[in-house]
């Protein structure tokens, strides 16, 4: 199994970080357009809930790690999934306060990942679910940050806190994979299905949350019809934002696989360069929106 050392960066918990979320933001933050800004709305409210429900899933194999870098990394790694559930609940209080019901969402997401998912599954496959979910977010970064046009049009905090979240997940992308492959044992099978099952239910769980917040922005049946049908294309069409990741998405697929095998993006070093000389992830965003998007 290869993973280049060469492409493996440090993984820096960052924290008590300030985007200036206790100020007002627009409601559709994301250029004015409902359907892009209610779909990242809907994956912060699930971010929370995700975190603990990954730092649970490493946790259970961690008695088992004799590596102590491996040790380390699970270690920040739990640090950086933390800091991460901590600022999107900082912002889905503006949620709140446009009388979206973000706790029963939170309970939704909470009922399926741990009532069903930890209860009834081998604790190795919920691990093989959170290494396929940490895929997902890791390329998911490429796609919204080496395009201008996926998330140029944002609020200038709300691209600072999802490039923080983004560059972080490059960093410790292969540490629920190495626990998975190293300590756990999962073969190839099961790690392919979770990926086949996290995709599913992760865009299914979703986009009926971007639903239900359109509703709640009283949207009709037929305008949200409209939204969706544009916002979909978008998505799944041609170049669009999922689907331009369909390569990167595909080697997870791969026997012998490694998240290493690829670098971090091009957008992850101009970022790391001016949060380390600035300690500002605001002026980080910043500068990754003018130099590395193209």
């Amino acid at each position: 199994m290869s993973h280049p050392s060469e492409h493996n960066p440090h993984i820096v918990p960052r924290e008590k970080l300030d985007f200036g979320l206790d100020q007002a933001i627009p409601k559709y933050w994301l250029g004015g357009d409902a359907f892009k800004t209610r779909l990242f709305d809907a994956m912060s409210t699930i971010f929370p809930e995700g975190e603990r429900f990954f730092i649970s899933c490493v946790r259970d194999f961690r008695d088992q790690v004799t590596d102590p870098h491996l040790k380390r990394e699970i270690k920040d790694f739990i640090r950086q999934e933390g800091q991460h559930g901590i600022i999107h609940n900082q912002f889905n209080d503006h949620l709140r306060q446009q009388g979206i019901n973000v706790d029963r969402l939170e309970r939704a997401t909470r009922d399926w990942l741990f009532d069903f998912l930890r209860k009834h599954l081998p604790r190795k496959h919920t691990l093989a679910i959170t290494a396929a979910s940490e895929h997902l977010t890791a390329i998911m970064a490429e796609a919204m940050f080496e395009r201008r046009d996926v998330m140029g049009a944002a609020d200038p905090r709300m691209f600072a806190m999802y490039a923080w979240h983004a560059m972080e997940e490059m960093e410790h992308k292969a540490v629920a994979y190495d626990v998975m492959q190293k300590v756990a044992g999962v073969g190839y099978l099961r790690r392919v299905i979770t990926l086949l099952e996290v995709t599913f239910f992760f865009n299914l769980r979703m986009l009926s949350y971007t639903n239900y917040m359109l509703r709640k922005d009283r949207f009709s049946r037929w305008e949200r019809a409209k939204l969706f049908a544009k916002g979909m294309w978008w998505l799944y069409g041609y170049q669009g934002l999922f689907s331009s990741c369909w390569r990167a998405y595909l080697r997870y697929y791969k026997p012998g696989y490694h998240p290493w095998q690829e670098p971090p993006v091009a957008s992850y070093g101009v970022w790391l360069d001016t949060f380390n000389r600035t300690g500002d992830p605001v002026e980080a965003g910043r500068v990754v929106y003018k130099s590395a998007l193209v």
